[in-house]
């Protein structure tokens, strides 16, 4: 069955009946669009765009006939031998037995597979600087939804680079900004993008950190400000939404301010478009999609290939994830220095980044592919390849290149597929795409081939008889020239071509035995070469059994496109024929410019016909024939050149990594378990409650929570075990201040007031600090923003609870708190003068700020109070940061206040007595003992250094007695870290008390333990060792205040995340693993990166300690301090 165009208007069910013969000897559809659909495709194409045309109007007709293909259809539907008909750039029919009708082109594909172009749902592009001064944009030039690709771009850049790599469609987002604008869909071809453009504001593109090109002093210059600023974006859209309403519902009222950047948000709400979030490691996937739940956004997520190392949270997400495949280079370990300073991280992502796709595949976490990441387009089919290899199905992967994008962008209806009706995009391969030996030939884009396209019409390698049929010349006597043959090598590839002339005949006997001259080799003897004369036997040489050799000289520049072999060769290769009439002529000079094209019909053999054009103008008139004898093919030759199969590779170099979280050396492998029942026997307990000190002491634990402390408890039935008489126990220990796990930085200090900021949107649970901390003993902390401004940002309480996601780390039950901060680093003392152009730079000015915003606070408090009561007039905007600082004045959210001096202490008191606020703990306060009244007075707590002093001007009056001093007046006092380092032995921290101040053992161990609990207000669940409260302790060998004190065990909610012996275990285990993987990539052979994998990696590239407050001495001589 085949179609023709003498009946354009022939019912297109006829056309679906299968033939009997084959179920695939059919015809697929086509596009029924009207009675122009299937014009007779020689009439000239109709015009899509309204320019006028200048001059000669060029009517091309691109309508072609793809014959002799296996045709992957979509992923699944192969025809073998098939047919493509293409009319205007789209596919009429796709089948195997389509017929030529007249004007058609046709393309043989014989031995050639064609499969749907590739669409790359992943890409960049940049837009025109943006104008924050023209039109009604948002204040800051980060927030910009309304810039669209589709509207700002004339012409994409690289489209040849992604053609050839087989990309045929592509989604182009803006590349800068947190909320960046809309992304259009594209196909590549070389056209503008009007003439390319699938789909306009395809989605709304977002990224939840800093810009590329954003500056330290303007906000926002933290990831956990730029989520801030977002998430306020959000909110102000939806309040414009709703004021916008309310003033068309009383036009009485205020109307909003034109907002251009709100509108779009709204807009593309509304229209239930896609927001795609950039993520930059797997944590980032997490944070990505709970602020798309926050505000119910449809929303997909561009990954970064590390999503397999918290597969399980990620793939609880249900989003759909593009997924690159910019696998890492072996990182570089040739010198004995470089393989120890190369983390073990790197090495395993190394050896397993390409089972990302298939172990997300196996997950059921929907994906598609990027080539996002690579620096050439090019390298995307060796990746995936390697990502087959690695077990990714490749029809899975095939639909996560073709069918799963083009469902993903809302284009299906034009894009993905190889169906009638849909745009002509397609790959040519000389094979199975994903075949080690396979590569791409041609990539089509809207039914346009590629210039060199018709190369692969008809393959013309191998020898061919040139015969001269005339010579033309402007000189008189005309020369003649001796024919020779042409020899043409992989002409459907790269092409190479060389002439070969005749052997010279061997010379006659001399009366003195000459040698004859050697001629030089060449690639494959001329069939039309005469043999050589055998040498005389008197000849004094011996006999030669070697045949005279033909003459070879290469063509340079060899082209075979449109049906045509064009080259320029050396002319004095062309030997020149001697008459009887003429002397020998002189051989020609100069270069030869040869054309030949290729006739070929159905019932003769193919012939090139043309001419050889010399450099004084003599044409010769050649004519070419394929010679009788062909060269063999070397296939000892294909053999080596033939790759080998990715599967081979994988047996020959198995796995040796294992997954565990965090993915890096002391990771777990699996969750600590929660023994249902725990029995501590026989041991001494600090309990640091009201029961004191107990000896010879029993603990039951049930299901994470403290059952039972006393003397001779019965032990109940399927407990486990643990004999205590070697250790004393302590409840887990609480840092009060702490800057770890942070991987956002610690300040975002460009405005003075950043309430809106959350610790909690970027707490790192792969820090390694929380692992070397839980060694010491520490279970719980209270991470905290910066003091680089008056009023900083919210902090986060955290449980230690090492191998979990990060959202697992927080301890839910902790009120919220907030940072504020006095004295120096406020008010930018010792910052330099470029970046001290932010108000307040004096005490007095702190002191305002304070009082500014608690006034702004509470109106806005006011404010929507009464709207809530009326609901009239406009609806009052949500404002994040008065938010915040209002649930400080409605005793929701506690002050953690970085102070040092007493009269900026005395002054801050005095400003929260005049508005009803209790302070929740004044930080480092270091000169407390000399207000420890006042303090005591307002019901404050005070967190501390145990004796650092004098490390700026600031705190030159601090003494190592302030804690006790303070205590003794009545005041709950810990002491805190505000370092990594001494993070790691609090408990050495908490002795201190009782050498400074004469503290009693006990009361100096509650330093650690209980007083912080009640300075977070999470007393009712740790900090002591008491019934019902967590199971959170430690078992240290001796006494936990003496310095001899080992932890030799940290128990959280009743499973061990730290135990001493299991450590000594992982690290001989991370050790072996290091070196063997250091082999690994000694051996493979392959070339290692420029730099490391792990190099942008946000989490190690902001800083978790609080950069504005130090002490100015060198890093590496001593501790900064906060």
């Amino acid at each position: 069955m085949h179609l023709t165009n003498r009946n354009p208007m022939m019912s297109a069910s006829r056309f679906l009946k299968p033939l009997k013969a084959k179920p695939w000897v059919l015809i697929l559809g086509f596009s029924i669009l009207g009675p122009s659909t299937l014009w007779p495709s020689n009439l000239w194409a109709q015009k899509t765009d309204t320019k006028p045309d200048v001059g000669i109007t060029e009517n091309k007709v691109n309508d072609f006939l793809v014959t002799n293909a296996r045709i992957t259809v979509e992923p699944g539907v192969v025809i073998d031998q098939g047919s493509l008909w293409i009319q205007d750039g789209k596919i009429v029919a796709v089948g195997t037995s389509l017929r030529a009708n007249e004007g058609l082109r046709v393309i043989d594909l014989k031995g050639k597979s064609i499969s749907p172009g590739w669409i790359d749902a992943g890409l960049e592009t940049d837009l025109p600087e943006f104008a924050p001064n023209q039109g009604s944009p948002h204040w800051n030039p980060e927030i910009t939804p309304q810039r669209s690709v589709a509207n700002s771009v004339e012409t994409l850049a690289n489209l040849q680079k992604l053609r050839r790599a087989g990309i045929t469609t592509a989604l182009f987002a803006p590349k800068e900004g947190i909320l960046k604008g809309t992304s259009a869909a594209a196909m590549t071809a070389d056209a503008p993008l009007a003439a390319n453009l699938i789909r306009a504001d395809v989605a709304m593109h977002v990224r939840l950190t800093v810009s590329r090109s954003g500056g330290r002093n303007s906000y926002p210059s933290s990831p956990m400000g730029a989520v801030a600023l977002a998430r306020q974006t959000f909110l102000d859209s939806q309040w414009y939404d709703s004021a916008l309403r309310a003033h068309l519902g009383a036009p009485d009222s205020l109307k909003p301010e034109t907002n251009a950047a709100l509108e779009a948000i709204q807009k593309h709400i509304q229209a239930a478009k896609p927001f795609i979030f950039d993520t930059f490691n797997e944590q980032y996937v997490l944070r990505a999609d709970s602020f798309a739940k926050e505000f119910g956004l449809k929303a997909l997520l561009k990954g970064t290939g590390q999503e397999y190392q918290l597969l399980e949270p990620i793939a609880k997400t249900g989003r759909t994830i593009i997924l690159p495949v910019n696998f890492p280079k072996p990182p570089n370990v040739s010198t004995l220095d470089a393989a120890l300073e190369t983390e073990l991280e790197e090495l395993m992502h190394w050896e397993l980044a390409p089972e990302n796709p298939a172990r997300l595949d196996r997950a059921g976490v929907p994906f598609v592919l990027t080539s996002s990441g690579l620096s050439d387009p090019a390298e995307w089919l060796p990746q995936i390849r390697k990502a087959i290899a690695r077990g990714l199905d490749p029809n899975k992967a095939l639909a996560a290149l073709t069918t799963k994008p083009a469902e993903l962008l809302g284009i299906a209806d034009q894009v993905g597929k190889l169906r009638p009706g849909l745009w002509a995009n397609f790959i040519v391969s000389n094979g199975d795409l994903f075949a080690e030996d396979s590569r791409i030939e041609e990539v089509w884009v809207r039914g346009t081939p590629p210039a060199n396209s018709f190369k692969n019409d008809q393959d013309i390698s191998g020898l061919w008889d040139i015969a001269i049929l005339d010579v033309r010349s402007p000189t008189n006597p005309k020369p003649s020239f001796e024919p020779f043959q042409l020899s043409i090598k992989d002409s459907t590839k790269k092409i190479a071509a060389s002439i070969l002339l005749p052997p010279a005949p061997a010379p006659a006997p001399a009366p003195a035995p000459a040698a004859a001259p050697v001629a030089e080799p060449a690639a494959a003897e001329p069939a039309a070469a005469e043999p050589a004369a055998e040498p005389a036997a008197a000849e004094s040489k011996p006999k030669s059994d070697t045949k005279p050799q033909a003459t070879e000289e290469k063509l340079q520049s060899p082209r075979w496109a449109e049906l045509t072999l064009t080259a320029s060769l050396k002319a004095k290769a062309l030997v020149t024929k001697p008459t009887n009439a003429e002397p020998p002529q002189t051989a020609p000079s100069g270069v030869a410019l040869l054309s030949m094209a290729l006739l070929a019909a159905a019932d003769a053999p193919p012939t090139l016909l043309g001419s050889i054009r010399l450099a004084d103008g003599t044409e010769l008139i050649v004519r070419g024939t394929r010679s009788a004898s062909q060269p063999e093919p070397n296939r000892e030759s294909e053999a080596k050149k033939a790759p080998k199969q990715g599967s081979d590779k994988e047996k020959a170099n198995p796995i040796l990594s294992t997954l565990r979280y965090p993915f890096a050396s002391l990771g777990f492998e699996s969750t600590p378990e929660q023994p249902n029942l725990l029995v501590i026997q026989n041991t001494t307990i600090w309990t640091c409650g009201p029961q004191g000190i107990l000896r010879d002491a029993d603990m039951i634990v049930r299901q994470g929570k403290i059952e039972a402390i006393g003397i001779d408890l019965q032990v109940p039935v399927g407990a486990t075990l643990i004999d205590g008489s070697q250790f004393e126990i302590s409840p887990g220990l609480i840092d009060c201040h702490s800057h770890m796990a942070t991987d956002s930085g610690v300040n975002e200090g460009t405005q003075a007031v950043t309430a809106e900021v959350r610790i909690g949107d970027f707490i790192n649970a792969e820090d390694v600090t929380l692992y070397r901390q839980l060694a010491g003993g520490l279970t719980t902390a209270n991470i905290l923003h910066g003091s680089a401004n008056p009023i900083g940002g919210q902090n986060q309480v955290i449980k230690l609870r090492w191998g979990h996601a990060y959202e697992d780390l927080k301890f839910q039950s902790a009120p919220a708190g907030i940072k504020f901060a006095l004295g120096e680093n406020v008010k930018q003392s010792n910052w330099t003068d470029v970046n001290r152009t932010r108000y307040p730079q004096s005490r007095m000015g702190v002191e305002q700020i304070f009082r500014s915003r608690f006034l702004a606070a509470k109106e806005y408090d006011r404010d929507w109070k009464a709207w809530s009561a009326s609901h009239k007039g406009l609806p009052p905007r949500r404002d994040l940061e008065l938010e915040a600082i209002a649930e400080i004045l409605n005793g929701q959210r506690w002050i953690h206040c970085h102070s040092y001096r007493q009269d900026e202490i005395l002054a801050l008191i005095r400003v929260c007595d005049e508005f009803g606020v209790k302070i929740g703990s004044l930080q480092h306060i270091l000169e407390g003992y000399k207000v420890a009244d006042a303090i005591a007075k307002h019901g404050a707590t005070a967190s501390t250094f145990s004796d650092w002093w004098a490390y700026k001007l600031e705190v030159y009056d601090a003494i190592p007695h302030n804690g006790a001093l303070m205590h003794n007046q009545g005041i709950v006092v810990s002491f805190n870290s505000d370092d990594a380092e001494l993070g790691r032995h609090m408990n050495h921290e908490a002795a201190k008390a009782v050498k400074y101040g004469g503290l009693d053992p006990h009361s100096a161990l509650q330093f650690v333990t209980l007083n912080p609990a009640k300075q977070l207000r999470i007393d009712k669940s740790v900090g002591s060792l008491e019934i019902g409260k967590d199971a959170d302790f430690v078992l240290w060998n001796g006494s936990p205040l003496s310095v001899r004190a080992r932890c030799e065990q940290t128990w959280i909610d009743g499973r061990k995340y730290f135990d001493r012996q299991l450590d000594a275990q992982m690290r001989i285990r991370d050790g072996q693993l290091h070196r063997q993987l250091v082999q690994k990539v000694l051996d493979s052979g392959e070339t290692a990166g420029e730099r490391s994998s792990l190099a942008d990696d946000p989490s190690r590239l902001w800083p978790s300690h609080d950069e504005y407050c130090h002490h100015h001495h060198d890093e590496n001589e001593a501790h900064e301090h906060r």
